[in-house]
């Protein structure tokens, strides 16, 4: 196992370990505490509180007592308050990188990139603060006059996931300030330091008390559900698994709240015959194994057109192999370990079902050796249409392969999921890649390239995969509700004078 450096004690002794709640870092009412692991090692981090009910009704309580103020707060004002706060943010680039590798496991490197990713949400939406706007126009009879207005939702719950531990709080946080609502944020429990460390930084950039109130808790749904009962509660945000959406919706249905839900994923990597196979074994790197494969964007089903196929997988297996599982803070590890055990444990069944049936292992396969919760990078040929690992979301480094002999074949498969997230096509013909964006049931859709997401573009998918967008101009309307006024005509009393 690796001994923790003095570095990484001495940012672990830097991040608070209790709630935030009303401006205050405070105990657990009932004393419970979360232990933190390092999923490269399994030894315990950090050990911090954790929320019970009436801790979270304190928290919701804190976040409504200030909304009216909130709200009413000079957008320039939420706006700079965001640009410090991205400002501060690339100041401590370091120890959040380094946070997210600790807790999380992904390699240095992925996570400086989303301290990147993360931060652009707050400069994207602190320019967007100051650019809420509405009209005002005649109506079309010329008797009354139409004013509508933009204003803030009101007080939110926002639930991130373990897999980006900054990048899901910021994409979530920052819009809500620019909008002026208030929030509770209840992190996940596998990875809540990095979200903690940030409120903190939130607060230092002057976000006043009780607009952002923090709960760690290891009960979700004992603490949640209350909240989503309350009357004051107006808006739920949920990134997670489309199961555990499923449930927060219908529990929202009773107060008809206003939901966001950023949900699962089965992203198909399509491969025409025409693909320049270098660039796309390249983006298929990218979009499988970013993140140890544990990303709602991963690529999960390969769809190679037949005569290419064993190309494509021939150099794809190569560059998979070449990858080096390892604790993310080694030089050396550009594959960092799966979250728990639980987690790897799946990805070996899903493997061995594809195998059962009749796969073939290309490269890896199996667990790796050793502490942490390591597995090898995998890609599969051969994948019969009824194994698991096609109809389910892998969130792990394995990549099945599967061919097609036509265009209407492939959109076929790439359609046949009940998830429509993300999409990835290769392919030099232009008129083709349009015909994709018209064909492929997807909220995002990436033409020659393995990355998507950007904080200046809609994120979000269709079918199960989850309601609404966050990022881009659409991500602050999420935070907004639409308010007509109607004025009598203002020429009344002239006509009548």
């Amino acid at each position: 196992m690796s001994e923790t450096t003095s570095a990484e004690k001495t940012l672990l002794e830097s991040v608070p370990t209790k709630l935030l709640i009303g401006g205050s870092w405070v105990d657990g009412s009932e004393g419970e505490t979360i232990d933190v692991e390092d999923p490269a090692t399994g030894e315990v981090l950090l050990t911090i509180a954790s929320a019970s009910p009436k801790d979270g009704q304190a928290a919701l309580d804190a976040a409504c007592s200030v909304q009216e103020s909130w709200a009413r707060t000079a957008p320039r004002e939420r706006a700079e308050i965001l640009r410090k706060a991205f400002d501060l943010l690339q100041e401590r680039a370091d120890d959040f990188a380094l946070l997210m590798t600790l807790e999380m496991g992904k390699p240095l490197a992925e996570a400086r990139g989303e301290v990147a990713y993360g931060g652009e949400f707050l400069r994207w939406f602190s320019e967007e603060a100051a650019r809420i706007s509405g009209r005002y126009a005649t109506a079309p009879d010329g008797k009354t006059r139409l004013m509508v207005a933009k204003r803030p939702v009101g007080p939110c719950l926002l639930i991130t996931p373990w897999n980006f531990p900054l990048a899901m709080a910021t994409r979530k946080i920052a819009p809500a300030i620019a909008a002026g609502c208030t929030m509770v944020l209840k992190p996940a429990t596998l990875t809540p330091l990095t979200s903690l460390l940030f409120a903190d930084l939130l607060r230092e950039a002057g976000l006043p008390d009780g607009v952002l109130n923090v709960i760690t808790t290891k009960s979700a749904s004992k603490v949640t559900g209350p909240l989503l009962e309350d009357s004051r509660l107006r808006k739920l945000s949920f990134t997670g698994s489309t199961e555990v959406g499923q449930g927060l919706i219908a529990a929202s249905a009773k107060r008809v709240l206003r939901t966001s839900m950023e949900l699962g994923g089965n992203a198909p990597f399509l491969v025409f015959e025409d693909a320049d196979l270098d660039k796309a074994v390249e983006g298929a790197l990218l979009a499988k194994m970013r993140n140890m494969g544990e990303a709602c964007t991963a690529a999960n089903r390969f769809i190679v057109h037949e005569s290419v196929a064993d190309e494509f997988s021939e150099k794809f297996a190569k560059k998979l192999a070449s990858l080096t599982p390892a604790r993310g803070t080694e030089e050396k590890s550009t594959l960092g370990p799966l979250i728990d055990a639980d987690s790897r444990e799946k990805v070996k069944e899903l493997v061995e079902d594809a195998v059962s049936r009749g796969a073939n292992v290309v490269t890896g396969g199996k667990p790796v050796d050793g502490p942490g919760y390591f597995f090898e990078p995998t890609l599969l040929s051969g994948v019969p249409a009824e194994a698991r690992v096609l109809s389910e979301e892998i969130f792990g480094p394995v990549a099945p392969v599967i061919t097609f002999s036509t265009e209407e074949e492939a959109v076929n498969l790439a359609n046949a999921a009940d998830y429509g997230l993300v999409c990835y096509a290769f392919t030099k013909d232009l008129n083709r890649a349009l015909r994709m964006g018209e064909r492929l049931e997807t909220g995002m859709l990436g033409i020659n390239a393995g990355v998507v997401s950007n904080p200046a573009a809609p994120f979000g998918g269709v079918k199960m995969s989850g309601i609404g967008r966050e990022g881009g101009f659409e991500g602050i309307e999420e935070y907004l509700s639409t308010q007509y006024i109607g004025f009598s005509d203002p020429w009344a009393d002239e006509a009548r004078a």
